[in-house]
């Protein structure tokens, strides 16, 4: 009797703890699922593993996924069959509607003799599987049989469903092209965390990527430039004999099997056609879209300077805006749209709008007679009468338009949808005017900045850390929630050149978004997501996808004291529990160096300060130089890049 009593005080306590938290007992599921409970024991995975599901062609990849999974490195056979009294694994898709889960959700039961993933659509079961596999050992990710792995899942009833409709990540595949089978890469690393929507930035200055059959110039002309590198933006100019080879683009055939490669792993692809700004490459293949004389000798961008952005506002070196006094622009952007939508079956459009320069328009006749004829006061409202004619046409092919937050400037277009990227702002006002609002500001979902610490992160103009993405909340409490139909993330890829540090970029920040888009707000907790993250990085190595361990190094608080020669340093890390190991005199620091507990001051003469942290014996972070000259500018100038 004292021995049933032991075990059922033990079991509420089970029950008990993991409805509040995920990071028990090995279980680290991202995105965070709705509800969890873990009960006793565990589920072993057969020799032989048979799968029951229907065959109908909806479920293709979710037999897939398990099939390869379950079988590559496990060394199981899987066998799928439509009915059999004993299952491993049993997928069902719901007669009646289970009103809880919606057309996404899903509940996962795994006990000692099976497991069941029940939804009301075959959505619901890809996102059920994915959870499973998260389940397991991490080397299930792997590419080979791994042997003396225990294939084990605990036993666990989870309830999950999406917060949002809308999770996106935005790939920008012009300013750097990525083959087909890169995007589609990409496509099978996103779904792993419950991503449903692929933003694809197909055109801008420095490559037009999508084939359209009407206008071949842009892709024979506008989607090749000199390959540079360094950093983007502050490139040389290109000599005339420079071969402009560097580049690519997406056949309509291409499209069509990115679409439908997408699609059978429940993703919506969103294309973007970057207007009236960003638009170089469009008007380097046709210069008679341009205002401006002289545009026919303008070339691809391929990264050199040319745009300012200051106090007054954005100025151009050259012209890289179509007109809006032009009646060719519109024709134009009729052809263009007409084959993009029938390309690209989602519903949506993204029509760009972003940071469009406008000081060749002031300079232009065209443009004069346009705002007289109109009544347009300012260059804002020029911006907004094009982006209300570019609303109808997107609309003339039965599609939404959608465009930057820019297109609030000068006036919103009826029914346009908003993407808020210069912060919140823009979304929550374009909510409060009635306007759908997708959220993906710069302050939390811009994954193109730094990871960490410019002194050994690529160097961008800003950082964005794993917790400071944490903090993404994409419906704020001053708009109705109901028009903010989701969030994403925007991976820019100026200073991105391979799918490596694309990799890099991503994740783990792209695990704290697709929490902020699936997950309940009630559960965020940081510290928790820090451990199930930790987790998820060996999965990672098991699938070879690189990810940045920006989490583990110190964040420099640099300080100037009442001596103003004198500077003082304090230090911290993202994930609690960890030993900063220091050094002023040159040498590289390991566990038997000074530990850091209180903020230092740089000795006189000192010129380096080398940092490490460990855990324990174990060195988890990177050795990081930082020179004592950069210390005493960031205390200087009260910039220490984390503020």
């Amino acid at each position: 009797m004292k021995k049933l009593l032991a075990l059922l005080c033990f079991s509420i306590i089970v029950l008990n703890s993991f409805g509040q938290t995920n990071n028990d007992g090995g279980i680290a599921i991202i995105p965070e699922p709705v509800a969890l409970t873990k009960n006793i024991g565990e589920y072993t995975l057969p020799k032989k593993v048979v799968i029951v599901s229907s065959t109908q062609p909806e479920m293709k990849q979710v037999i897939a996924l398990l099939r390869s999974r379950l079988s590559n490195t496990t060394g199981s056979h899987v066998t799928v069959v439509n009915s059999a009294p004993v299952a491993a694994i049993k997928l069902i898709l719901n007669k009646k509607a289970d009103t809880v889960i919606g057309k996404e959700g899903y509940r996962l039961s795994v006990t000692k003799t099976g497991i069941i993933i029940r939804a009301n659509e075959p959505a619901g079961l890809f996102y059920g599987a994915q959870t499973l596999l998260q389940l397991f050992p991490k080397e299930i990710m792997g590419s080979y049989v791994a042997h003396n792995v225990k294939w084990v899942s605990p036993c666990v009833q989870i309830t999950d469903y999406p917060r949002f409709k809308w999770r996106g990540l935005m790939f920008d595949v012009a300013r750097h092209f990525f083959t087909k089978a890169e995007v589609e890469q990409y496509i099978d690393n996103m779904v792993k965390y419950k991503y449903n929507l692929l933003h694809m930035h197909l055109t801008d200055d420095e490559g037009w990527r999508i084939e359209i059959k009407s206008l071949p110039r842009l892709t024979t002309v506008g989607a090749y430039n000199v390959k540079k590198v360094g950093y983007f933006g502050s490139f040389s100019p290109p000599a005339p004999d420079e071969p402009r080879t560097y580049g690519g683009f997406y056949t309509q055939d291409d499209i069509r099997e990115i679409v439908q490669y997408a699609k059978e792993r429940f993703v919506n692809i969103l294309p973007e056609v970057d207007v009236p700004g960003h638009s170089l490459a469009a008007i380097v293949a046709y210069p008679e879209l341009s205002c401006t004389p002289g545009a026919d000798k303008y070339q691809v961008r391929s990264g050199e300077k040319f745009m300012e952005f200051g106090k007054d506002g954005i100025k151009a070196a050259i012209d890289n805006t179509l007109c809006p006094a032009n009646e060719k622009v519109y024709d134009f952007l009729d052809k263009v749209l007409t084959e993009v939508a029938q390309l690209f079956p989602f519903g949506y459009i993204h029509m760009g709008g972003d940071e469009c320069a406008k000081n060749f328009w002031e300079k232009s006749p065209e443009i004069a007679a346009l705002m007289q004829k109109e009544n347009l006061k300012t260059q804002e409202e020029v911006q907004a009468y094009f982006e209300k004619r570019v609303e109808k046409i997107v609309e003339s092919k039965g599609k939404k338009f959608l465009g930057w937050d820019e297109i609030l400037e000068g006036g919103l277009a009826p029914d346009a949808i908003v993407m808020s990227w210069r912060g919140m702002k823009g979304g929550i006002q374009a909510a409060k005017m009635g306007h759908e609002v997708v959220m993906s500001p710069t302050t939390f979902a811009y994954l193109d900045y730094m990871n960490g610490d410019p002194v050994i992160e690529p160097h961008v103009y800003s950082t964005l850390r794993l917790t400071k993405a944490y903090e993404f909340d994409p419906a704020p409490d001053s708009v109705d929630s109901k028009l903010i139909i989701g969030g994403q993330a925007n991976l820019w890829t100026e200073q991105v050149y391979n799918v490596r540090h694309l990799e890099y970029m991503t994740w783990p920040r792209a695990f704290a978004i697709a929490e902020a888009v699936w997950s309940p707000k009630s559960r965020r907790n940081f510290d928790d997501f820090a451990s199930r993250a930790e987790k998820h990085f060996g999965r990672l190595d098991e699938e070879n996808i690189k990810y940045a361990p920006s989490v583990y190094d110190p964040i420099f608080i640099a300080k100037s004291t009442a001596d103003t020669s004198i500077v003082q340093v304090e230090m911290s890390t993202e994930i609690k529990g960890l030993d900063i190991r220091y050094t002023f005199d040159n040498s590289f620091p390991d566990q038997y160096y000074p530990k850091y507990t209180e903020p230092l001051i740089v000795p006189k003469d000192a010129v380096m300060l080398k940092v490490i942290t460990y855990r324990g014996d174990k060195p988890v972070g990177r050795m990081i130089s930082m020179p004592v000259d950069e210390l005493k500018k960031r205390a200087k100038n009260k910039n220490n890049y984390d503020d």
